[in-house]
Parts: structure tokens; sequence; C-alpha cells
């Protein structure tokens, strides 16, 4: 019931602002005429309101916790507001008898009383709270290792927490997502990030995740280890027993756990960083000297790659939207609902994108309750689908919001993109790539990441679209494996000095079908 009443309190401060703005157009001089004609106006505000501030969730936004971001929010959703009301004024009534000034001034005071009462609250709780000021204490245990983590409990070490990983671990610590003590914050925010969930949910939370490509490392407990309930407890040491995941009490790390009970974690961490250690020892290492990567930087054709992709996904989206809409019912009657299924995989930079697919799969459990094995669950829609490519589709939008490109490596899941391979993140992931087309599924991890990387040193605009003419034959007949272009791959990387050879590797490797 909380967010319908922070949706209805929005709506009505913005109704006070235009009332407000209004009577200073009008110099506090009123009148029942002015007044009637000031109606409409009004009523087209508050429809706006309530459909501008339901899509872009400015109800959703925990107050004390606001940040710029939020903020920001609040000033677009007012100004689609303000845009709204005229619209559908101008619809209704030609704007007769509404001043012209009037959408300005609404505009003003509408931004500063929704984002007024928002920092006043904030204010009001951070005086309540007195809580001390924190430094710097977030320490990584090794610059290069990425971390994505749960933090279970909201409160004013969350926030602090939270600032602290922006601010001193920038692409190093990814928070998936805020756990609450009870449901009454869950789809809420805090400083941008989502609460997903309450304790009593987070082993099915941790399991969904996995299902979307997103796996925890760490989970970070901000609330006292004594203020956990005795099913949190085990819930909480369970985890760490059975799926190798890190516990870190941040009010005992802090030393705050006075005169408490400590529990001291167990995992410590060592063992997810020795299975990134030898994972990444099995897989080849390719660097760009810094002279070629300048080189490739400076290139003409990524001025204009980005344009083409946009008018291309845009122009087929526009083309292919009867289709789409008669596949996802196709999905939805072979499936069920939702229609779409996302991973969050790395993107450009290792930024991590959220990779959206028509859903090929059914539910994990049958009507009576039994898991069902991936075989089982996969229609026969689906089968088809995945082998005409039609389920990668709703890519085109990842592709118009600038995540993907048309033509680029495949982004993979985060536990199967090494460091040692992150050279093909140096450009946008592609619907389609070079590795696709030359080897498809059945080739080896280090092939298919020197097909990649080759293409990020050969990208052109004739290299595009000869990758676009082989997906259409691949959709047609099939993945076929050319192992003269992957051996040329590998020499010509190995030309180039890009290859590198994991540590500890006896010589010669054989590589791709190539000695290196």
């Amino acid at each position: 019931m909380r967010r319908p009443f922070l949706l209805v309190l929005d709506i009505g401060l913005l109704c006070v602002a235009t009332v407000f703005a209004f009577i200073l157009r009008e110099n506090f001089e009123l009148s029942v005429t002015r007044s009637l004609e000031f109606g409409p106006y009004l009523l087209a505000t508050t429809i706006a309101s309530l459909i501008a501030f339901s899509i872009t969730g400015v109800n959703r936004t925990i107050w004390r916790f606001c940040s710029g971001p939020d903020y920001l929010r609040v000033m677009t959703a007012v100004g689609a507001v303000v845009v709204g009301a005229v619209a559908l004024t101008f619809a209704w009534n030609r704007l007769e008898g509404t001043p012209r000034s009037l959408p300005f001034i609404q505009l003003i005071f509408g931004v500063a009383l929704l984002i007024g009462a928002r920092a006043i609250h904030k204010i009001s709780h951070d005086v309540q709270q007195h809580r001390r000021a924190f430094g710097a204490f977030l320490q990584p245990a090794s610059p290069s290792q990425q971390i994505t983590l749960l933090v279970v409990g909201i409160s004013k070490l969350t926030e602090l927490y939270l600032q602290a990983a922006a601010e001193l671990a920038p692409g190093r610590i990814r928070v998936a997502g805020l756990i609450g003590s009870t449901d009454r914050h869950v789809g809420r925010l805090v400083a941008s990030h989502p609460v997903i969930g309450d304790t009593d949910e987070l082993e099915s939370i941790l399991d969904d995740l996995k299902v979307h490509g997103v796996t925890i490392n760490r989970i970070v407990v901000v609330l006292p280890f004594h203020s956990l309930g005795d099913s949190e407890r085990e819930t909480l040491l369970r985890i760490e027993r059975s799926r190798s995941i890190v516990l870190q009490f941040l009010v005992q790390d802090l030393g705050f756990n006075f005169g408490k009970p400590v529990l001291v974690s167990k995992s410590g961490g060592a063992a997810w960083s020795q299975r990134t250690s030898n994972f990444c020892l099995q897989n080849v290492s390719f660097h760009i000297p810094p002279e070629t990567l300048e080189k490739i930087a400076r290139r003409r054709y990524w001025k204009v790659k980005r344009f083409v992709d946009f008018f291309i996904a845009l122009s087929a989206i526009v083309v292919l939207s009867p289709f789409l809409l008669v596949l996802a019912a196709c999905v939805a009657a072979s499936v069920g609902f939702p229609v779409l299924f996302w991973q969050q995989r790395p993107g450009l930079g290792g930024r991590p994108l959220r990779l959206y697919k028509f859903r090929t799969m059914k539910a994990a459990y049958s009507s009576d309750g039994e898991r069902l094995s991936d075989a089982e669950r996969v229609s026969r829609l689906g089968s088809l689908m995945r082998r005409l490519r039609f389920d990668e589709f709703p890519q085109l939008f990842n592709v118009i919001r600038g995540d993907m490109a048309i033509v680029g490596p495949r982004p993979l899941l985060h536990w199967e993109q090494t460091e040692a391979q992150s050279a093909r993140l140096l450009v946008r992931p592609g619907l389609t790539g070079w590795a696709q087309v030359v080897g498809g599924r059945d080739i080896s991890s280090n092939d298919k990441a020197a097909l990649d990387v080759w293409y990020v040193q050969h990208a052109s605009l004739h290299l595009d679209i000869k990758i676009a003419l082989r997906t259409i034959l691949v959709m047609v007949f099939g993945e076929r494996i050319s192992a003269g272009d992957i051996e040329k791959a590998w020499s010509d990387l190995g030309e180039s000095g890009i290859v590198r050879r994991p540590a500890g590797a006896k010589f010669p490797v054989l590589l791709g079908g190539v000695r290196v």
C-alpha cells in the first residue's frame, strides 16, 4: 500500500504546484470564470501525472535514500507531465483560457516541490539518526577481481556502503540487488539499486539470478548478527556452506559489534579466487599492444557504425513488428508468460548489459512440483526458434539503446568472460559475429575468443556485410566450421603479438589447430 500512497502524494504535490503557478500567473486575482477555464488543464495534469509517474517509477524510491539519479528522474517525470498536460488540453479545447506561460511556471514549481519534499525528508531522517561518518573502508582482494554481491539489510549503513562501492571500486564491485528484512520495501529503490526480495526468499533469489546469468560471489550483511532471527542466520550459514559464497558481516568488520556474538566466515574468499585463477590458466591471454590499439581507435568506421546500427535496428523493428507480435503470441501460447527472458552479460568495456530473448523454455517445475530437465523444458517452437535464431530478435531493442551492435562479438555469461580475453570487450557486442558464422557453438572457447579479437582488429563495413550475409546462410543451412578462417585468425594474432600463452604453459602449445 506504500507505493500507491507515494504515487498519490506525488500527484497531489504536482497539482498543488500547478494551482500555485496559476494563482501566481493571475497575480493573485482570481475569478469564477478564470477558475473554470483552468479546470481542464488541472484535470489533464492529474491524468498525465498518473501515467508519467507510474512509467518512470518515481514513487518507487525510498525518500530518505534519494540521490542525484533519483532527482533527475523526478525532473524528467515532471517535464513529461507538463508536455502531456499541454497536449491533452490542446486536444480538448485548443488551450482556450490557459495562459501560455503557465506550463513553464508549473514546471519550475513542480520540480521544486517534488524534489524539495524528498530533500527535506532525507535531511530530517539524517538529523534524527546522528550517525558517525565513515571513511573509505572498502578494499577489494585484488584490483583485477570483479565481485557480484547482494546486500542484506536496509539502513544508513547500506547507503554508505553503496556510496563507497561506487566511489572507491567503480567497475569492480557490482551490486545485484538488496535484500530487505520484510517485503515492505520489495520493488523499491535504494540509491538506484532495487530491493529484490526479503531474507526468507534469499535462496530462491540466488537461483533466479543464476538463471539470468548473475552469479553471486559475496553476500554483505549490514545488520548486526545478533539482530537476525534464527531462521535468517541458518539460511545465511547454509548458503555459505552449500554454495561457496563469501559472507561478509559489515558491522563486525567495522568493529561496531561491541559485546555481541561474533560470527567468523569460514570461506574467506580464497576458494572463489582459486577457482577463478585456475580457470584463467586454462585460457589464452589476448593483449593488444598500445600502438595497435591506437590505430584501431582512429578508424573512421567507428564514427558511422553506431549510426548504421541504429538505423538498421529501427528499420527492422518497424518492418518486422507484425511478425514480432505474432511470434510473441506464439511464445505465450507455447511456454506462457512472460514472453521475454533476460540475462545479464558483460558488454562494452565489461559494463553489464541486460540481454533480451524470446522465451524458448517452459517453467522449471511441472504442475506436481517435479523439477524438469532442460530437454523437457524446451518447447518445439523454442527449438525451431533457436535453430532459426528468431529468439534473438528482441536484442534489436538493445541495439537501439546502444548496448549492442548488429555485428560484433557475442556477449558471454560473466563466468565465461575471463580477464585474459577482455580484448573482445573493446567493441559493442553484436547480434551476430565472426565466431558465430565461422564456427558456431561447436568450437572451443579459445577459438571463439581468437575469432572475436581478430574481428576487433579487422572490423570494417565490408567485413560486417560479409558476416551479415553468412549469418543468413547459417540460419538457413545450419552451422559449419571453417578451419581455414580459424587458423588465419590465430596466425594473424600471433604475428601481431596479440596472443599470449597462459602462465606455466609448455612450448609449443596447440591452439585452434595452429602451433604458436
